[in-house]
């Protein structure tokens, strides 16, 4: 297609879904910039809220009006320690997404608690399975049976996670593997993307199966080695890009999704990222991010945070892939307490000022799609 073409086919699909309705993320190409939220329900059970011009606003309402067009939201499998981010839970949240008009990527940590690169930790459910054809056989079910039942409830996802951060092993009885068993974790990963693929067929509907890994330094090797070893398919590679964590630049981040494509003819989306807009903690709870991640020409200011997440929308367009969901912006403190601490990890990583009454930010700006114009015209 040519790129006057194509340029007008993707604000055509873009301006559509501002109408309400949401893009086909079956079909190339769009852009789908948006959130996780899934600490929302929560927050707001704890009385937080926050505000855009001193008066509150509905977070889901707010986000949409923004320009967001994607909501992500993760799901344990029985997590005894908290009610949330249990099926009920995220029930509710895809109902006030899906209310909203976004896209919804469900992320399956297959976990009672948090999975990432050091923790996959098998649900105690199915701790006592040590054979793998019967793990993947619960694997399987459980995908199965949740995505039915949110059909039942015209709750589907557009896009299913099999996994979160899963750079070592899943489903293992301690926190981390120091070598992979690639065969074993192939199996287990073809029954999850099985699962969404039978859930697909029998209801009608297209859902994207993502398969996703924390910091684009390590994708090539892991993806590589699952595909020799008998990966079956899937549509989306999903990468996390935290500049605290990777140690790869704007630009190395470019190549290796143009790496990516090239190798696995996949579509690409960061489905975390996070940037801080201060470096104070206003709360119990201490901040994850710190000066480490600083880059040079993007300060710990509200102005650098916005700086940094369209400069980072920028590589990913001309990069090729399609989509970026920023870590729990709505994290505001609250009187809830998480494992670690009372309030939130993550205040000085908003897009909201936690020291002016949550107030929005201007990194909202970063979802205002006619900025992109003239890259997404001159990149595809």
């Amino acid at each position: 297609m040519k790129p006057f073409l194509l340029y007008f086919f993707v604000v055509a699909l873009l301006l559509g879904c501002q109408r309400g309705g949401n893009p086909s993320v079956t079909q190339q190409p769009t852009l789908l910039l948006g959130a996780d939220l899934s600490y929302v329900n929560e927050i707001e059970d704890c009385g937080a809220s926050v505000r855009e011009n001193g008066k509150a606003i509905d977070i889901y309402e707010l986000f949409h009006k923004k320009g967001a067009r994607i909501v992500r939201l993760r799901l344990w499998h029985n997590p005894t320690w908290t009610k949330y981010s249990n099926l009920n839970d995220v029930k509710k949240a895809i109902r006030r997404a899906k209310k909203e008009g976004f896209v919804t990527l469900l992320d399956f940590h297959y976990s009672d608690t948090w999975t990432d690169p050091g923790h996959q930790v098998v649900p105690k459910a199915w701790e006592h399975i040590s054979d793998t054809q019967l793990l993947g056989d619960s694997l399987y079910r459980y995908t199965y049976t949740t995505l039915m039942n949110l059909n039942q409830e015209g709750l589907l996802p557009e896009l299913v996670q099999v996994g979160n951060e899963t750079n070592s092993e899943i489903l293992l009885k301690k926190a981390s593997s120091e070598a992979i068993h690639w065969n074993r974790n192939v199996a287990l990963f073809n029954r999850g993307l099985e699962a969404v693929a039978a859930v697909s067929k029998e209801t009608g509907k297209s859902i994207g199966k993502m398969l996703h890994i924390a910091q684009p330094e390590n994708a090539p090797d892991w993806f590589e080695n699952m595909a020799k070893n008998g990966l079956a398919d899937y549509d989306w590679i999903g990468l996390s890009y935290y500049p605290q964590w990777s140690k790869y630049s704007l630009s190395e981040l470019e190549h290796t999704i143009i790496a990516l494509k090239k190798a696995y003819h996949k579509r690409v989306m960061i489905v975390e990222t996070g940037y801080p807009y201060t470096l104070k903690n206003i709360d119990a709870a201490n901040n994850l991010l710190d000066s480490s991640g600083i880059q040079q020409a993007f300060p710990a200011t509200p102005a650098g945070q916005k700086a940094f997440m369209i400069a980072l929308t920028e590589s990913v367009i001309r990069a090729g892939a399609e989509g970026i969901t920023y870590w729990e912006p709505a994290w505001v403190s609250s009187k809830c307490s998480t494992l670690w601490g009372q309030g939130t990890h993550w205040d000085n990583a908003l897009f909201f000022d936690a020291a002016n009454q949550n107030e929005v930010l201007p990194v909202f700006d970063f979802f205002k799609l006619k900025q992109y114009k003239k890259i997404i015209k001159t990149s595809r």
